[in-house]
């Protein structure tokens, strides 16, 4: 899947060069990595719950997922420090855009009446965050093997100095941003 790192540097890197009056290639923003995270708040009460969101979420990104502890123990949530509370996995190089490729091109058009990703949800510096419903929409998850419908939140991290440079990025990357 090295097309979408080639369409990058062919096609992309020239057009924001032109669009923002570079200087250097150096200051053309790039991916830096994206992070997917799952949240699991019913793993307290039952250990297999990680393990399974472990299975989908390396089976999604094609890269073995790790769990996330909780760094402070919430009593109203009969949460104590160190449990295992989620799983996260960073994609860098090849793995991230393929991944991207894939969730473009395939998964997000999967979602029922998808008009497209929101425009508006950059953070002020650069990334995008993109949440998801479910994990059903991805080809790579059979629907009869899962234990529970669980969402999960994408995180884009860029080099972009604004979040216009990033949007223009992720624009000529095939995002597919709501009109």
């Amino acid at each position: 899947m090295a097309r979408l790192r080639d369409y990058y540097k062919s096609e992309v890197a020239p057009a924001l060069m032109k669009k923002f009056n570079y200087k250097s290639v150096m200051q053309i923003p790039r991916f830096d990595k994206i992070v997917i995270n799952v949240g699991t708040g019913d793993a307290k009460d039952n250990s297999k719950v990680i393990e399974n969101v472990i299975e989908e979420v390396t089976m999604i990104s094609g890269q073995k997922a790790v769990p996330t502890y909780a760094k402070k123990s919430v009593a109203n949530f009969k949460l104590r420090q160190g449990m295992k509370i989620g799983v996260k996995v960073t994609l860098r190089g090849e793995k991230m855009y393929e991944f991207m490729d894939r969730l473009f091109n395939f998964s997000l058009p999967r979602v029922r009446d998808f008009k497209g990703i929101n425009p508006n949800a950059f953070d002020g510096r650069g990334n995008y965050s993109l949440g998801l419903k479910e994990q059903l929409i991805f080809p790579e998850i059979e629907y009869d093997k899962i234990d529970k419908i669980r969402g999960m939140d994408i995180a884009f991290v860029t080099t972009a100095q604004t979040d216009e440079e990033a949007r223009e990025l992720l624009t000529l990357m095939g995002a597919p941003f709501a009109k």
